[in-house]
């Protein structure tokens, strides 16, 4: 893309969003207003093809969000509900989970597989069951929040031909191989000092919500995990 030809969208939906060309900037504009992040065809086909699983016997690092980065997991009953979903993953579908952590709107995780279940369909089927419970989780509480962040995921279903209700997870969850013990380390760390970087906690084994206490020795986490060696 031409910067000439490009308007910034950093200045309509946060600093991280790349350039987009001058003939989507008013679908960009109006989405970007709908807490809805959106980006070109043609760019999100260059991304697809860069965040791909292509050996399904390694382990990839991915992040995923929450439509709009709203800050849905600052409730402990939406954590919960989350992790139950990866739970049944790894009892039911192969799921392996070496490294995690529940940030307020996104979650990082390390995983792989074990069994014949592709790990892209793994991924498909825990964000769809925990995007289902979650939502309803909203639906029948008594979050103050509530009809604020239905609305959210509900413009945002309007605007995809895969949810009839909903949509609560962004699409893309951007798999990076690691293929070597450097990179696995460098991720590991990177998800394990999240909640440290957000001032959340001093040390990264004192996050409850993460693998950072199995590796520290400190306790038992919340979700088995496989040991990066």
């Amino acid at each position: 893309m031409k910067a000439s030809l490009c308007v910034p969208l950093n200045l309509l939906c946060g600093s991280q969003c790349p350039a987009i060309p001058q003939r989507f900037a008013k679908k960009a504009f109006f989405l970007a207003r709908n807490l809805v992040p959106c980006y070109p065809q043609d760019y999100l086909t260059v991304v697809s093809e860069k965040y791909k699983i292509r050996d399904q016997e390694r382990l990839h690092f991915i992040t995923f969000a929450v439509i709009g980065w709203v800050d849905v997991f600052t409730k402990q009953v939406y954590r919960d509900a989350f992790l139950e979903s990866i739970r049944y993953c790894q009892q039911n579908k192969g799921l392996l989970v070496c490294g995690w952590c529940i940030m307020s709107n996104h979650i990082h995780m390390i995983i792989g597989r074990n069994g014949s279940h592709d790990v892209q369909d793994i991924v498909r089927d825990f964000k769809k069951y925990s995007s289902v419970t979650i939502c309803r989780l909203i639906e029948n509480g008594r979050d103050s929040r509530r009809d604020w962040m239905l609305g959210v995921f509900s413009q945002a279903a309007d605007r995809s031909n895969k949810h009839n209700k909903y949509k609560f997870w962004q699409n893309q969850y951007h798999p990076i191989e690691l293929n070597t013990n450097e990179m696995m380390e460098q991720k590991l760390d990177y998800i394990h000092q999240n909640p440290v970087k957000a001032g959340i906690v001093e040390k990264e084994e004192e996050y409850v919500y993460s693998s950072a206490r199995d590796y520290h020795g400190t306790g038992k986490g919340l979700l088995n995990i496989e040991f990066i060696d």
